[in-house]
């Protein structure tokens, strides 16, 4: 007796020995983790692995309930597995040790490790003259930096989401409807009052006498997917599926908007063959109305539209992972639809396997791009700055409201990364963590299976998870790469990156541009296959020139609707009509090439002291550091003596290697953001 009561107060004096055995028995609870899975799985739960997206909107952040029902389902996975580990029976990630990526009580992300040099990233103790990222290493009104000192691994607290990054959508809407309150309390969450809001769309009326409204097929925050049929007309008898977006709903002038750019894209960009096609858009009092073609004549599954079901359903049906030529198959579509909205000036802004259906349950079918709710268009020299997409996808600079086109690629490397492993990249179990692990952590390729994949297809996804943008690839250069490239099937289609580099090239100076001359003389064969492949685009005449007015007539080839709300067809206008003389091909590789992705080279230092070899025999001469500045926009501000002194050689007063790879990046050189 006297044993167990010494014993009980050893127990009640060590809560925090009790809370460490707590958490012993829950990480052994792994086994049984995947075992439920494995039964749900059978049971047909497939779908608790879809990614909540979200957007923030109003100081509310609007997204779906699937992780908190992924936890309902599973209860709280063990730390260091992911969903899609622990539906493969392994745990392999790699933990963060810097307390500076964890949570208060030790949050662990599995899958990633501290920013190592890793093919594809300079090492700047090697090689110091690369360009650092344009992104501030902390930005304080990230989602990432919650102020809630909450954490899964509390006991007997739930976490608190992180705080509303969401203040510049009030000074827009102050800006669009009238001022607000300087000192009003908080924001207006969803439920506030609608002041104002013209919900009338100018879309098709009476959807009820033309179509029959089936089952719902699935559901979102923002609306319902439901099949339907064609009651009259060309398409009678016709199953189609319609998106049911309410009105109630659309509580802001920043929801109607979205409903109104959504059906404008549809619209836009019917046509192509991995896009959903676009019937039309009906309204009435209560609901908005997008038909759409339905894949499937029997679509009865929550979220499927088509018989082949959903891409992430068949990298659940196959294990958890795609070989490397089925995932070449896979992938290859989706750079194919990503290129052309991209050159549409388009940014789908939540590419994740749910969004991509299959059009039957063939192996090789066609796959389709659906859901462009979050989609937007952008201008190729604007950026945006809202926060919308599903956290396991989104890009470093999303989170930094300050990107573009360079996201979805992101967004495709990550899928990329799921269908080759079978993991996400990036893991925690919040969505603050998670956005911490896509800040500050690198995935990990040292576990299985990447040792045994080639070593084109882990260039070919590091390419795409480069934290900066600038350095990660386009939809037509992913297009380009060695791991992709079909000379048989291959069609390359137009980037519009080439028009920015060339006008920056042309508002260059002289001795900028013979420094880019003397670099695109050090590009291998390979290296110059994607720029040989734009140049045949823009139309060469018969003695291998291009003038400026073939970048319009080029583009005009491919152009849609979209376009002019992009404002892409204003921005070529503006670089066509720059008065320059016309391009050869060693010219225009000169003037294409983008030197902050030669930066992300392995051979980086070796192509620049080639190329400064080059530019010192034919185009290097004296020059004084107050020229210097000029050359590189640097503002009076600035103290020249002290930061140019090492770019120039005090022995001839000509550029040194410094100087020659600073002067390719000219007035690039200060942040964009």
């Amino acid at each position: 007796m006297g044993w167990r009561r010494r014993n009980m107060i050893v127990i009640s004096c060590s809560p925090l020995l009790l809370m460490l055995l707590l958490q012993l028995v829950a990480c052994s609870s792994c086994a049984d983790h995947f075992r439920r899975y494995q039964s749900l799985r059978g049971a047909g739960f497939g779908s608790i692995h879809r990614d909540a997206s979200f957007k923030f909107v109003e100081g509310q952040k609007v997204e779906d309930k699937t992780l908190d029902e992924e936890k309902r389902m599973f209860g709280s996975f063990p730390s260091h597995c992911s969903v899609f580990q622990v539906s493969m029976g392994a745990c392999h990630g790699k933990q963060i040790q810097n307390p500076e990526f964890q949570e208060e009580e030790s949050l662990q992300i599995p899958n990633a490790r501290q920013a190592t040099p890793v093919p594809g990233t300079p090492q700047q103790g090697k090689f110091p003259f690369c360009s650092p990222s344009p992104l501030p290493g902390s930005y304080k009104n990230s989602p990432a930096n919650s102020s809630v000192t909450s954490s899964p691994l509390r006991f007997l607290k739930r976490p608190f989401p992180p705080p509303s990054p969401a203040k510049h959508i009030r000074a827009l809407l102050a800006r669009r409807y009238g001022s607000v309150k300087p000192n009003e309390a908080s924001i207006p969450e969803g439920s506030e009052v609608e002041v104002g809001l013209d919900k009338n769309f100018g879309f098709l009326k009476q959807f009820f006498s033309k179509f029959e409204l089936g089952e719902e097929v699935g559901r979102g925050h923002f609306g319902y997917t439901c099949s339907g049929k064609v009651k009259k007309g060309d398409m009678k008898g016709q199953e189609v599926a319609i998106k049911v977006i309410p009105k109630a709903k659309m509580t802001t002038a920043i929801s109607v908007e979205d409903a109104r750019r959504e059906v404008r894209i549809l619209s836009s960009l019917a046509g192509h063959k991995n896009l959903v096609r676009f019937y039309d858009a009906y309204e009435d009092e209560d609901n908005v109305y997008i038909v759409m073609e339905l894949l499937s004549e029997n679509a009865t599954i929550a979220a499927r539209l088509c018989n082949g079901g959903e891409l992430l359903e068949r990298i659940l049906l196959s294990g958890g992972k795609y070989s490397e030529e089925d995932a070449k198959a896979v992938i290859v579509q989706i750079l194919s639809v990503v290129s052309f909205c991209h050159l549409q000036g388009v940014v789908h802004r939540d590419l994740k396997p749910e969004n991509f259906l299959f059009t039957s349950g063939d192996e090789k079918s066609t796959l389709k791009a659906i859901d462009f709710g979050l989609s937007d268009f952008v201008k190729p020299d604007e950026r945006l700055n809202d926060i919308v997409g599903s956290a396991y996808y989104v890009a470093p600079e999303v989170l930094h409201r300050c990107y573009g086109t360079e996201a979805d690629m992101w967004s495709v490397g990550v899928i990329a990364y799921i269908l080759l492993c079978g993991s996400r990249p990036f893991w925690a179990r919040t969505e603050s963590g998670i956005f911490r692990a896509v800040l500050k952590a690198e995935p990990s390729f040292d576990d299985p299976p990447w040792p045994s994949l080639s070593s084109q297809a882990k260039d070919f996804v590091k390419k795409l998870l480069n934290k900066d943008y600038r350095k990660r690839m386009t939809a037509a250069q992913a297009l380009c790469h060695p791991w992709l490239w079909n000379p048989e099937e291959a069609k390359i289609p137009l980037d519009i990156m080439i028009y920015k580099l060339i006008r920056a090239y042309i508002c260059s100076s002289s001795l900028r541009k013979s420094a880019l001359r003397a670099l695109a003389k050090t590009l291998k064969v390979n290296q110059l296959y994607y720029l040989r492949e734009q140049f045949a685009l823009l139309g060469p005449n018969k003695s291998g020139y291009i003038s400026l007015q073939n970048l319009k007539t080029a583009l005009l080839n491919d152009s849609t609707e979209a376009m002019k709300d992009s404002k892409v067809l204003d921005f070529v206008n503006m670089v066509s009509s720059l008065q320059y003389r016309k391009l050869d091909f060693e010219e225009f590789a000169a003037a294409a090439i983008s030197v902050h992705q030669m930066e992300a080279l392995d051979t980086w230092e070796q192509h620049a002291r080639q190329g400064y070899e080059f530019f010192e025999k034919d185009a290097n001469r004296p020059i004084m550091i107050d020229e210097l500045a000029s050359e590189l926009g640097l503002s009076p501000s600035v103290p020249i003596h002290v930061v140019l002194q090492d770019w120039i050689r005090h022995s001839d007063g000509k550029l040194s290697l410094l100087g020659f790879v600073k002067l390719l990046h000219g007035v690039s050189l200060r942040r964009q953001c």
